[in-house]
């Protein structure tokens, strides 16, 4: 990736006070350009907003630089006021592919959205949700009773999904983990890991008393009969990182600590 010697910055913070002040103050320095006009974009808040910004702008297809000036920060460098140009320079670039969800609701209605942690679906009530689970169309689990199921990429395979005791994927290793919630039937399954381009199709078992959602990211949709999620093919995002912190080298560390 190649950025022009003065890149054209486009400065977008979370609303904490924390962030607007340092947009504020970087803007006056490097000027602030509408993200359809940037050569990058500089993301500036905690993780929640960096995802939020890959929703709004990932179309774009501009690289995103992100700074910590929020509660989680695995997706962003450090905030440092000083040689903001020089780091963009020497940043390394992870490209992401998110997953695409389609999900049907007890309606008819179809929905679909990215995403670039995680599919989940989650019970919506005190009883358990009933699943039957199909991979590029074949049945792999008839029944699987639980509090939900998640899909994660490898970025997001450390979030949700390790809380959720599966697997952290590291970086560009073109697989997906499939992790359930609380399983209680088959109480002895942990899950699968597949192949990236895996067509997942998730299908919910007596939906109106057991009523389930579905969330792409933290985009929910109610009352869901099943979906389907599989790797977006035509949307990638480049996030860039400093080198010394690269993502896939926390993504490594992450499976070392205690």
């Amino acid at each position: 990736m190649s950025l022009p010697a003065q890149p054209r910055i486009a400065f977008l913070a979370s609303s904490t006070p924390e962030a607007q002040a340092a947009r504020q103050g970087f803007a006056k320095v490097f000027g602030d350009h509408a993200p359809e006009e940037a050569d990058v974009l500089c993301v500036l808040g905690g993780d929640g907003f960096m995802l939020h910004t890959l929703h709004r702008h990932g179309a774009l297809g501009k690289p995103v630089y992100g700074m910590k000036l929020g509660t989680v920060g695995f997706l962003m460098n450090q905030h440092r006021p000083e040689s903001l140009v020089e780091r963009l320079h020497a940043a390394e670039a992870a490209v992401l592919k998110p997953l695409e969800m389609a999900a049907t609701s007890e309606s008819g209605a179809t929905v679909r959205l990215l995403a670039y942690n995680e599919v989940s679906m989650l019970r919506q009530t005190r009883q358990t949700a009933h699943l039957r689970i199909s991979l590029n169309g074949q049945v792999r689990l008839e029944e699987l009773v639980c509090d939900g199921v998640l899909v994660a990429t490898p970025a997001g395979s450390t979030a949700y999904n390790f809380s959720a005791h599966g697997p952290i994927l590291p970086l560009g290793s073109q697989v997906v983990a499939l992790t359930p919630i609380a399983a209680f039937r088959p109480r002895r399954w942990r899950g699968a890991l597949l192949r990236s381009d895996t067509v997942v199709r998730i299908e919910v078992l007596d939906g109106h008393k057991r009523p389930v959602s579905a969330t792409a990211d933290s985009h929910e949709v109610r009352d869901v009969a099943e979906i389907e999620v599989r790797e977006a093919t035509e949307r990638t995002v480049t996030l860039l990182f400093d080198p010394e912190h690269n993502l896939e080298e926390r993504i490594l560390n992450e499976q070392f600590t205690t």
